[in-house]
C-alpha cells in the first residue's frame, strides 16, 4: 500500500508534534488537512506544505466542539474527496499539583483531550466505514496515561488514560472494517506546550530553566528529550503498509522513561 495520494486529517496541526506530523505525512505524498484552533498557525502549516510541493489545506477548528469536528471533516472531504488517515493530536494542559486542579481545569482538559479525540475518531470512522476502503486512526496519547509521575497534572494524565482505553475498544470494534486504531505515547517532547509547562515548573520551584532541563534529561535513559519529528516518524509508520496488522497498541516514544 503506497501512501501517495492518501488523505490525512491532522488535528492540532499548527505547532509542535501536530505540525511535524502533518509535514512528514505530506512528504510521503499524502494530502493533508491541517486543523487547529488557531487558524493562523494552521495556515502556516498548510503554506509550508504547499511550498514544499505537496498538497494541504488548513481549517480553523476547536476539536472540543462537535460542530467544529463536523466542519473539519466536511472541509477535508470538499477539498480531497476522501479521508484515509486521522491523526488525533489536539490537546491542552497546564502545570498544576493535584491539590491545585480546579473543575475548570478538569473540564477544559477533558473537553479536548478525551471528548474531542473520541468524537473526532467517531466522525472520521463513519467516513472510513462508508468508503469501504478501511483506514488508519492514530491517537496521540502520552506516557502520562500510563502513570508517568512527571506529568504536567493528574487531569491531563487521566485524559490520556482515557485515550488509551478508547484506542483499544475502537480497535476491537472497527477492525471488521479494516480500520487500524493505534496510539502513540510521547514522553518529554520539546514543543511549545511542554516548554510552557516547564516555565511554570521553573517558576513554581524557583529553579532556572537550564537546570530543570538538565535534571529532566538526566532521568531519561537515552539522555535526551524527543523532538516533534520523533513522533512524526512513528505516525508515518502507523499510517503506512508496515503496520497493516497492528491495531489496538500504544507505542511509547520516550527515550526509555516508561518501559511498559
Amino acid at each position: 500500500m503506497s501512501l501517495k495520494g492518501k488523505v490525512a486529517l491532522v488535528t492540532g496541526a499548527g505547532r509542535g508534534m501536530g505540525k511535524a506530523i502533518a509535514i512528514r505525512l505530506a512528504s510521503e505524498g499524502i494530502h493533508v488537512a491541517a486543523a487547529d484552533i488557531d487558524g493562523k498557525i494552521a495556515d502556516d502549516t498548510s503554506i509550508t506544505i504547499n511550498e514544499l510541493g505537496y498538497q494541504a489545506i488548513s481549517v480553523a477548528a476547536d476539536i472540543g466542539d462537535l460542530d467544529d469536528i463536523d466542519l473539519v471533516v466536511k472541509e477535508t472531504l470538499n477539498a480531497f474527496g476522501r479521508i484515509d488517515i486521522l491523526v488525533n493530536n489536539a490537546g491542552v494542559t497546564r502545570h498544576a499539583d493535584v491539590m491545585e486542579l480546579t473543575i475548570e481545569d478538569w473540564d477544559r482538559i477533558h473537553r479536548v483531550n478525551a471528548r474531542g479525540t473520541f468524537f473526532c475518531l467517531q466522525r472520521v470512522a463513519r467516513e472510513l466505514i462508508d468508503s469501504g476502503q478501511g483506514g488508519r486512526i492514530i491517537n496521540i496519547a502520552s506516557i502520562a496515561g500510563k502513570g508517568y509521575s512527571g506529568t504536567s497534572n493528574a487531569a491531563y494524565a487521566a485524559s490520556k488514560g482515557a485515550v488509551l482505553a478508547l484506542t483499544q475498544i475502537a480497535a476491537h470494534q472497527l477492525g471488521r472494517y479494516d480500520i487500524n486504531v493505534n496510539a502513540i505515547c510521547p514522553g518529554v517532547t520539546r514543543t511549545p506546550m511542554s516548554q510552557a509547562t516547564m516555565v511554570q515548573r521553573s517558576q513554581n520551584l524557583g529553579i532556572p530553566m537550564e537546570e530543570l532541563e538538565e535534571q529532566r534529561n538526566a532521568n531519561i535513559p537515552i539522555g535526551r528529550a524527543n523532538e516533534p519529528e520523533d513522533i512524526a516518524e512513528m505516525a508515518v509508520f502507523l499510517a503506512g503498509p508496515g503496520s497493516r496488522n497492528i491495531t489496538g497498541q500504544a507505542f511509547n516514544v520516550d527515550g526509555g522513561l516508561v518501559m511498559h
